[in-house]
């Protein structure tokens, strides 16, 4: 029995002004999958992944939740955000709040839990991500890996179905990298559905269950990343990952 459908990308086109950044971009995402969006700086991964958020309105297509396309009101928004959440790159924590605080926000402003509830359901996820012992921290007194753990517990918190992940990594100081992809590996292996656009190649080509590589706006291949990475199809493709191997023999 096929995996049930959670997220659907139709005809997805963005433009900025003159600048079209996406072009009729067509994929879905399975319960439980792992997909990892690469490509060069300016491809329009990210620019994606807020369209799927609807940080950015998209210009023209569809995103499907569920088979239900998700309409651009603050009602519709709020209930989908709560079920689809994102990690950014600059983490996005309240700075004059605890990073206990940080977690119940959500749970407590937008769930309406509790607020017994709210702090069991923190703290449970602090933990998993090992960052219990600075319950009372506040951001600036954080590396970039805790900060960046904070912000993906405060995210689990929310209990989402799908968790987007833009370059969650690319902000870090490389000693930090790890124990941010440690937790995200973690969290793969548990089952949750992820979209994750990521200059880490080595985490796509391990942890993803599928890899879209995007150029100039397409989806130029989307695959399984022993295809993608071993046998890649499309020029570009070839090209991108040839940069990228000859990096890491020169690191």
């Amino acid at each position: 029995m096929p995996a049930e459908t959670v997220i659907e990308v139709k005809n997805l086109v963005k433009n900025f002004g003159e600048h079209q950044v996406l072009r009729k971009i067509d994929f879905s995402i399975s319960k439980g999958e792992v997909v990892c969006v690469i490509g060069a700086s300016g491809s329009g991964k990210s620019t994606l992944l807020r369209c799927i958020n609807h940080l950015e309105t998209p210009t023209a297509g569809q995103i499907l939740f569920h088979g239900k396309e998700v309409k651009n009101t603050q009602k519709d928004l709020s209930a989908y955000r709560s079920k689809v959440g994102m990690v950014f790159q600059s983490f996005n924590l309240f700075a004059n709040m605890t990073v206990l605080k940080n977690c119940m926000f959500g749970t407590t402003k937008i769930l309406h839990l509790p607020k017994e509830e709210a702090h069991s359901r923190a703290i449970q996820h602090l933990k998993e991500v090992g960052m219990a012992p600075y319950i009372n921290a506040r951001p600036d007194q954080l590396s970039g890996g805790q900060k960046q753990r904070v912000a993906i517990a405060r995210a689990l918190c929310m209990n989402p179905e799908v968790l987007l992940f833009d370059e969650p990594t690319s902000a870090l100081d490389p000693e930090m990298v790890g124990e941010v992809l440690n937790v995200m590996r973690d969290l793969a292996s548990k089952g949750l559905t992820m979209i994750v656009v990521t200059h880490e190649m080595g985490f796509a080509r391990d942890v993803s269950s599928r890899t879209i590589f995007m150029d100039q706006g397409y989806v130029v291949e989307d695959e399984s990343p022993d295809v993608l990475f071993v046998h890649p199809k499309n020029e570009r493709t070839k090209a991108f990952l040839s940069r990228y191997m000859s990096d890491q023999q020169q690191t």
